[in-house]
């Protein structure tokens, strides 16, 4: 087998199973020994499971050779993001509290992946608790990126987006509250879709200590793999209601808005003066608006009502409340200690009051999000998608002193805030929007760029199907150099 065969689609490597040309067991084996002699270099897969994953792969081909009906992701081997409960696997979510941690039960999605046919055999590295751009923790070290080591392949979902970037695994799957399915797409140059809020459960989710037994406002988890239609299959096989609900609830996602892709009506927010693009960055863009015009498809450059400073002001606000339970007693006490410190910067004073707001106080929060996501219905009342950045910067090098609100990053010769580089994706994510990503070329220094694909609530096969043209035109998924 080739190094072409790790590379290839999840929907391809089913389909080889489903024809015999391939059995289950070879796979796992050459993603396995692809894992021994790669991820070295990269440091993307923490955790490995193969025995177990072994043994489900001779069942899966034993079935295949019976005939007996199978799921759409018969017999493919994956690694899960080590913020998602794993039944018998360590799952640690990146926090030396759970180092030892081993659930008794996986999270809903990975059963649902695993009804479908998946076998899971690793896990994929994070940043503690799933708070960072950057894939990182005192347990298990640094992610490189595929396309470059010394850089981040982003977060936090970055182990995975290195993983399906270097042909480690079938698929993965992430978690994405600040933009951490589609940052880590973006800067490993591969695809993500972070679903409508409430799409996808999320029971499971290794956010802190005593996390996974309730849904986080604003954070989904949504799927990373080479093709937009990977994406669209597990989308599909994700998808659905909580357990809770599953027995008078159905899920039934709309159809694409129009058959014909070319034929939606797609606006263009590519810059913004409060959250500027890098030069290279917006030449992609540009670029790739151009290459769709060239195509038939009409761009309009406009955007809804609202502005960057909405996540200043709300968006940010809400994740960081949704977040706080990550913090240890003693940071929390030290933060409401400090949430009215005139001394503090407006950023960090600002994490400080969102992570010890009053219920009242985030109640009167979310009144002004459901404003802005009526603000969003009435944009899509007439276009189709939005076509935006997923972040101001290509990947950039590896970034570990200080933290989210408090470190700087060089942007075109000048310094910008750190926290920058969630402000596109943050802008979508707390208004409960699909987004979908999808490369569109590489800089002049060979890395990857990735675009947004946004739209209506409920209506990720829009923006599925619009990712698909953009992937057709632009060229989608490349192979990275590690890989």
């Amino acid at each position: 087998m080739t190094d072409a065969l790790g590379l290839s689609s999840a929907t391809e490597l089913a389909q080889l199973i489903r024809n015999r040309e391939l059995s289950s067991v070879e796979l796992l084996d050459h993603f396995v020994e692809r894992v021994e002699r790669i991820n070295p270099d990269i440091n993307a897969v923490i955790t490995l499971d193969v025995e177990r994953a072994k043994e489900s792969a001779v069942a899966a081909d034993q079935a295949t050779a019976d005939g007996v009906e199978t799921g759409p992701l018969h017999g493919l081997p994956i690694t899960v993001k080590d913020a998602i409960a794993t039944e018998g696997i360590r799952s640690t979510g990146g926090a030396t509290e759970l180092a030892e941690h081993v659930p008794s039960e996986d999270a809903p999605v990975v059963s649902s992946v695993r009804e479908a046919g998946a076998i899971v055999f690793g896990k994929t590295n994070l940043p503690r608790w799933s708070g960072d751009v950057q894939a990182y923790n005192e347990m298990f070290g640094v992610t490189g990126n595929p396309w470059d080591p010394t850089r981040t392949p982003g977060g936090s979902s970055g182990g995975a987006s290195a993983a399906v970037s270097a042909g480690l695994t079938s698929f993965e799957i992430g978690t994405d509250i600040g933009g951490s399915v589609r940052l880590p797409a973006h800067f490993a140059g591969v695809c993500g879709h972070k679903p409508s809020f409430g799409v996808i459960p999320q029971h499971g989710y290794l956010d802190h200590v005593t996390g996974g037994t309730v849904e986080a406002d604003v954070n989904v988890f949504g799927p990373l793999a080479r093709t937009v239609d990977d994406l669209a299959v597990l989308v599909d096989v994700m998808a659905g209601p909580t357990a809770d609900r599953a027995t008078a609830w159905t899920l039934d996602l709309p159809p694409a808005r129009a058959k014909n892709p070319a034929d939606l009506r797609v606006a263009a927010w590519l810059d913004d003066p409060s959250c500027a693009v890098s030069s290279t960055v917006g030449a992609l863009l540009e670029g790739a608006v151009s290459a769709l015009g060239q195509h038939g498809v009409d761009v309009t450059s406009t955007h809804p009502d609202v502005s960057i400073a909405n996540v200043w002001e709300t968006g940010l606000p809400l994740i960081s409340a949704a977040t706080s339970p990550g913090r240890s007693d003693e940071e929390w006490e030290e933060q409401v200690r400090k949430a009215n410190d005139p001394s503090l910067d407006p950023t960090t004073a600002m994490r400080y009051r969102a992570s010890t707001l009053y219920h009242r106080d985030w109640l009167l929060m979310t009144e002004r999000r459901e404003e802005l996501r009526k603000v969003w219905a009435e944009f899509f009342t007439h276009y189709d998608v939005l076509l935006c950045p997923v972040a101001v910067t290509e990947a950039f090098p590896h970034t570990l002193d200080g933290g989210l609100y408090s470190r700087t990053i060089q942007i075109d010769g000048s310094e910008r805030p750190y926290a920058d580089l969630i402000a596109w994706t943050s802008m979508i994510g707390f208004v409960y929007l699909p987004s979908t990503v999808v490369p569109v070329g590489l800089t002049p220094e060979g890395l990857p760029v990735g675009i947004q694909v946004v739209g209506p609530f409920l209506e990720d096969r829009t923006t599925l199907s619009f990712a698909r043209l953009v992937e057709e035109v632009c060229g989608g998924y490349q192979v990275p150099p590690v890989a």
